[in-house]
């Protein structure tokens, strides 16, 4: 494990953190979905209250119909630490089973189907790498108190590193807030690892013109000056899903769809969101449809299978994709593969646990406090 320059406490990049999660066995790659449905519910029987199953708004159908909640991820966190199972499986990625851990009591055991189902955005803000820019980017102005916040969407050791720098995770409903929260105790804000989150809530808070992308893969980084000159700094990192969706997109929709209403993510780029109708987290853009009028047209701007979901739970209203055929899934949530599911479930009917996510002690405590701060505001 590697010391950190500017933390207390040791931690690894997440490529060697989970290095030890299992594989799908070959007896369970074949499997055909009224096998699989019919041995998923034989084991979800078997093992009653002592399981809860966790299925993110991106997941496939094939998993979220199995969920005994569905939502965003740190929604779907409360309810596990709310939930008395002793297994905990996170239909998600990596960073989401982490904040599972942190949150549920220390006799659950959260549980990550498939070893590959990591978020490339988060991987893009590694704690070592943030450590490592760290100095360079404080001592661009000494004089003045950096507050971090790291979006939800991080690993628990960068949130750990938030908090013990005096900084909080957010959420995309209440980046605002944080960033309010932040000001109040300190003079810039260092945001990752989402820059177009970043750019968005900046401008929502009028501070448009006092933002300066950190590009942490450039040698020399980012002159010291226009640190110095900023209030808000944004770590070069984006959703590769999200900054897929262009204003292309928004005027193909209305030129085919007249009457349609466009509805986005914040982490979308900003002038997408600014041609957008609604812009908000996956529970907004959920909310959104639910609340529409019979015969509205809707485009969402967001991972397809959401788009998905919606235009099955919701018949009454025409819900379109945003960018048609070029939409596609997020690459990590794929990964949740419903074999995987059954996997896992059955051997936890052997009394088997495998690919069980734990945040190291230290970490664990200091992402809570990132977290509970955030809760705060």
């Amino acid at each position: 494990m590697a010391k950190m320059d500017a933390a207390t406490f040791e931690t690894d990049l997440s490529l060697f953190k989970y290095d030890n999660l299992e594989q799908l066995p070959p007896a369970y790659r074949d499997l055909d979905e009224s096998e699989r449905r019919e041995r998923i519910e034989a084991a979800r029987d078997e093992l009653g209250d002592d399981v809860v199953v966790l299925g993110h708004n991106y997941q496939r159908r094939e998993i979220v119909e199995h969920a005994d909640f569905v939502g965003d991820s740190y929604q779907l966190s409360t309810e596990a630490a709310n939930a008395d199972a002793d297994y905990v499986i996170f239909g998600g990625v990596t960073f989401m089973a982490e904040s599972a851990d942190i949150i549920t009591d220390d006799d659950q055991s959260v549980i990550l189907p498939s070893m590959e189902a990591s978020c490339p955005m988060a991987g893009m803000a590694e704690a070592l790498q943030v450590d490592a820019a760290w100095s360079d980017i404080t001592s661009a102005a000494p004089d003045e108190t950096i507050i971090p916040i790291t979006y939800m969407n991080s690993y628990a050791d960068l949130k750990a590193f938030c908090a013990e720098h005096g900084g909080l995770v957010c959420t995309s409903s209440n980046a605002h807030r944080a960033f309010e929260w932040a000001f109040e105790r300190g003079d810039k804000v260092l945001f990752l690892p989402d820059k177009h989150l970043g750019e968005n809530t900046a401008h929502r808070l009028d501070m448009a013109d006092a933002t300066v992308e950190w590009d942490p893969w450039a040698a020399d980084g980012k002159d010291a000056e226009e640190v110095a000159d900023a209030d808000i700094v944004l770590w070069d990192g984006y959703c590769q899903v999200h900054e897929r969706f262009t204003t292309d997109h928004v005027d193909a929709i209305r030129a085919d769809h007249p009457d349609a209403s466009v509805v986005v993510h914040p982490e979308c780029r900003r002038d997408v969101v600014e041609a957008a109708d609604v812009v908000g987290s996956t529970a907004t853009i959920t909310q959104t449809i639910e609340d529409a009028d019979p015969g509205e047209t809707w485009a969402i701007g967001t991972e397809i299978h959401l788009t998905n979901h919606l235009q099955r739970w919701h018949p009454e209203v025409e819900v379109v994709p945003l960018c048609g055929d070029a939409c596609m899934d997020c690459n990590a949530m794929r990964q949740i593969d419903p074999n995987y599911l059954t996997w896992v479930l059955e051997e936890l009917v052997e009394g088997r646990e495998r690919n069980v996510i734990e945040v190291a002690p230290e970490e664990q405590e200091l992402a809570q406090v990132a977290l509970d701060r955030m809760l705060e505001v």
